[in-house]
Parts: C-alpha cells; structure tokens; sequence
C-alpha cells in the first residue's frame, strides 16, 4: 500500500465529517492565542487528567508487581499510542487524534487487570446495575467522572471531542476480525450495549482499534518470560510454529520484533477497500500467538488465585462503604456525616471516599464546594442506587496500590 493512501479520509478541517467529529456536549472555553487544534487539546486534557496518572499503578496483566520493568496499564496506552501514530503517520492520517484516543482508551480500566473487571461486573449484576466493561467505563469516566481545574480553580469535566470519545468506546481490542471498516453513521454513544457493537467513527479510530492488540501480545509474553511464568523452551517452540505459516523468518519472539512485524503488515495490507487489515498471514500469526498467551499466560492457575484474591479485597471494601447507608438512615443524617464519625478509625478508606462523595454528590444538609462545577452524578435525594454507584464508581477509578492500601488498613491492628 501506497504511503499517504487514507490522506484524503483523515479527520481534519478538510473532512465532511469534521464538524461532528470535533462536537462537544458542551462548550469549552478558550484562551487567548491558543495554539492546538481540538484533538490536541483533548490530549493534553486527557493527560493533564487524574485517571490518566492512575494508570502508572494500575495493572496490565501481572498485579502488584515490584519490578519496575514489568508494563504497567500507564506503558500499555504509552505503546498503543506510539504504535498507532506509526501506522496513522504512514498512512496520511491524523496523528492528533490517533495519539489523543490511544492515550485515552483505558482510563476507566479497573484495577486487577480484566480479572478485576469481571468482579466488579459482578458486582453491578448483584446490585441491578448495567453491565460493567472498561471501553464503556473508560468513556464514562471522561464524560462524567475525571476533571480539570480551569484559570479559576473551577473543577469542570474533560468535555472531549466525540471522536475520541467514540474512538474510546469502540476500541475493544478482543477482535476475531483481520480487518476494521469505518463506520459512516453518527450515533449517540450511549446506544453502545457491548463492546465491539460498532466500529469506530473514524480511520484513526480502527487504527487504534487495531494497534490496542498489536501493543499487547509480544510485551505479554515478555513479562511472563521475566517472572518466570513461561520459560524460552515454550517461546522457541512458538517460535518454530509461527515460522511454519510465515514467509517472514523470525529469529526471536520479543515486542520490538513482533510490533514492527505487524505495523508493516497492516500499512502494506490496508486501503479505503479492505480497512484497516492485516494479511492473512498475519492474521493467522497474531491467532497464533493469542492462542498461546491464553494457554500459557491469561488462564494459568495462578491468575485464578490472584481473581480470588482480588475478589476478596473489592467485596471488603464494597461492604464496609455500603453499610453507611444504613448507617446514616439509621442516625437520620447523610452518608457523609455518617462516615465522619468513623474517620479517625480508617483515615485512607473514609476521606477518599468522602471526597469521592463531596465532588460528585446531591444529599439533603450538604453544601457542594462553589469550585465544583462538573456534573452532579449521585443523587442521594432521588436516586436509590446512588450509593451502590457511587461505591462501583470509586472502586473501578482506583489504582492497585490504592486498593493495596485500603485493604491493609482494614486488616492492620497496629
């Protein structure tokens, strides 16, 4: 494929869709002499954001790991973002938007990796709540939960561009399709019932679609090998295997080979006809190596003990902060105030999550703080889920070391 071949499709001011592309939900203010485009400003909102320096300490595979080599979920949107902006580069794409929703794409990822996504899916079922997944959770959290502080010290939501919102919600990464078409129709995102419902609004948006699993399979079995989960005889047997159904020879299973692999193979393979593809070979060869890294990797006993474990831990914390419900109706006083008289006993649980409720809540005798201007999302007045969600919130936004932390005080008598 020619360099430059999607140049007419990117998602600039030249692009019919364009407009719609760059829509907010609501206005945005401007500075003076401002120099980015809207994209732009959506990545530096995106990683000017708290969720967004949480991932450091959020796990991608491998929990609770003190190697500092092992990737961490903040290295995973790192290495989408720099694969995405190759393939976008190469294509004629726009690189601005790739980078602005590959960096955004896990930010309201749970912590404890998918396993802890399931729990607290888990979760939401026993609590009559919608489904949980970190594509629909990671637009909720730009949409609703995280904000910035603007020239006044006034907190507001990130308000970010529709592209990327949808690029974020429609990048699920588990895809058993070797090719992603763009979709045409502008749709509200909260039709979304899935993941993988639909494909992105934009090229950029597949790209980064596709680059989400290319970032991911090699650095895995790279980790695994470092902590001794798998060993270089189970590699080099993968090894022998893929080299059997590719006409490229590999000499060795590490990321910086297999992500340059599959960047070729995707700017060779892709056009306006096909979308963003791969070649059969390619194809057969990431299936390959899915297969193995969820054999070997993904579904070992270990993961099921660390699930349990975990388990555990967010069941303990969703208890402790659900009794105060019943506390406070008990005491006729808010949730809040409840939680004040047991604040000097677990000082980490009880302020975060006070704070939690103090930026994000509307309860009868609580005065919300003037220089929170984002949207109210519990209702503690008129909504009888809204401590249930305001837990589940709490809980998916939280770093591992954070829960780590929690945890080790309720079980610490010292």
């Amino acid at each position: 494929m020619a360099k430059n071949s999607f140049l007419k499709e990117a998602m600039t001011e030249n692009h019919p869709q364009y407009e719609k592309a760059i829509q907010r939900k609501e206005p945005l203010y401007q500075r003076e002499n401002d120099l980015r485009s809207p994209f732009s400003r959506d990545y530096n909102r995106i990683i000017f954001s708290l969720a967004y320096r949480r991932l450091k300490h959020k796990t991608q595979v491998f929990f609770a790991v003190e190697d500092d080599h092992v990737c961490t979920r903040s290295e995973h949107v790192n290495l989408v973002d720099s694969v995405s902006y190759t393939i976008a580069n190469y294509l004629g794409l726009n690189t601005e938007l790739t980078r602005s929703i590959a960096v955004g794409h896990d930010l309201g990822h749970a912590p404890f990796g998918h396993g802890g996504e399931k729990i607290i899916n888990t979760l939401c079922k026993e609590n009559d709540l919608p489904a949980f997944w970190h594509e629909k959770n990671s637009l909720y959290f730009v949409d609703e939960i995280d904000t910035l502080e603007d020239n006044h010290h006034i907190r507001r939501n990130l308000n970010l561009t529709y592209a990327i919102r949808d690029g974020i919600i429609s990048h699920c990464g588990e895809m058993n399709q070797k090719s992603i078409q763009k979709r045409n129709e502008y749709i509200d995102l909260k039709d979304y019932q899935y993941p993988g419902q639909y494909n992105p609004y934009t090229w950029e948006g597949c790209v980064v679609k596709m680059s989400d699993k290319i970032a991911y399979l090699a650095r895995d079995i790279e980790d695994a090998l470092r902590l001794n989960i798998i060993d270089e005889k189970q590699v080099e047997q993968l090894k022998k295997e893929i080299n059997m159904i590719s006409s490229y020879h590999f000499d060795a299973i590490n990321n910086g080979t297999i992500v340059n692999y599959f960047i070729l193979d995707v700017c060779q393979n892709s056009s306006l006809e096909k979308g963003i593809c791969l070649s059969d070979e390619a194809f057969e060869v990431m299936k390959k190596m899915m297969s193995f890294n969820y054999k070997n990797i993904y579904l070992i006993d270990r993961i099921e003990v660390h699930t349990n474990y975990v388990q555990l831990i967010l069941n303990s914390i969703f208890q402790f902060l659900y009794k105060y419900e019943t506390i406070a109706k008990e005491h006729q006083t808010n949730v809040i105030e409840a939680l004040k008289k047991d604040q000097k006993k677990y000082p980490i649980t009880i302020q975060g999550y006070i704070h939690w409720l103090e930026k994000y809540s509307q309860m009868r005798d609580f005065k919300r703080n003037t220089h929170y201007q984002n949207h109210i999302i519990y209702d503690f007045d008129n909504d009888s889920k809204a401590m249930v969600k305001s837990i589940i919130d709490y809980l998916s936004g939280m770093s591992d070391a954070y829960i780590l932390k929690i945890f080790n005080e309720f079980i610490s008598f010292s």
